[in-house]
C-alpha cells in the first residue's frame, strides 16, 4: 500500500473517535431533547432532570477526545494500521452508543409522563448503554499502548522531521 495513503489512514483513526463519538452524541441529546421538549409541556416541573438526561450521550465525545489525545503520535507505516483499527472502530462502538443511549433517554423520559416514581430506575438502561462506551474508551486506550514506538535515528545521523 502506498505509504501516503497508509499514513492518512492513520490520521483518520487518531481522529474517528471524537469526530464519530460527536456524531452519535448529536443524535442521541437530539432524541433525548425531543423527548425532554415534549415532557415539559405535560409536566409542571422537574425540568432540570429532563435536561440532564436528555445530555448523558455527550459523554461518548468525551471519551473520543481522550482516545484520540492518547492515539497522537507520528503516523508512520508502522503505526499507521494500529492507529487506524483502534481509532475507527472505538469512534464506531462511541457512536452507536451515544445513539442507543439517547434511544434509552428518550424512554426514559417519556415514562416519567405516565409514571413518574420509576424515573430514577428508568435511566437504569441508559447507564448500561454507557458502559459499553466505558469499555470501549478503556479497550482503545490499552491497545494503543501496544502501539510500537517509532524507530528512533541511528547515532550519528542527521536529524528527521517526523512526518505527522
Amino acid at each position: 500500500m502506498d505509504d501516503g495513503l497508509l499514513r492518512l489512514l492513520g490520521w483518520v483513526g487518531i481522529f474517528a473517535p471524537p469526530a464519530l463519538g460527536a456524531v452519535g452524541s448529536t443524535i442521541g441529546c437530539t432524541r433525548g431533547g425531543q423527548a425532554a421538549c415534549g415532557a415539559m409541556l405535560d409536566q409542571e416541573g422537574g425540568y432540570g432532570r429532563f435536561v440532564g438526561v436528555s445530555a448523558m450521550p455527550a459523554s461518548q465525545t468525551i471519551y473520543g477526545i481522550f482516545v484520540m489525545f492518547n492515539l497522537n503520535r507520528p503516523v508512520t507505516a508502522e503505526t499507521a494500521p494500529a492507529l487506524f483499527g483502534i481509532g475507527l472502530l472505538c469512534g464506531l462502538a462511541l457512536m452507536a452508543s451515544a445513539i442507543g443511549q439517547g434511544a434509552c433517554c428518550a424512554a426514559a423520559i417519556s415514562s416519567f409522563k405516565a409514571k413518574p416514581e420509576i424515573f430514577g430506575l428508568s435511566i437504569a438502561p441508559a447507564a448500561v448503554v454507557e458502559g459499553f462506551a466505558i469499555l470501549a474508551f478503556v479497550f482503545a486506550i490499552v491497545l494503543s499502548g501496544r502501539i510500537p514506538a517509532p524507530a528512533a535515528p541511528a547515532a550519528g545521523a542527521p536529524p528527521a522531521v517526523l512526518a505527522h
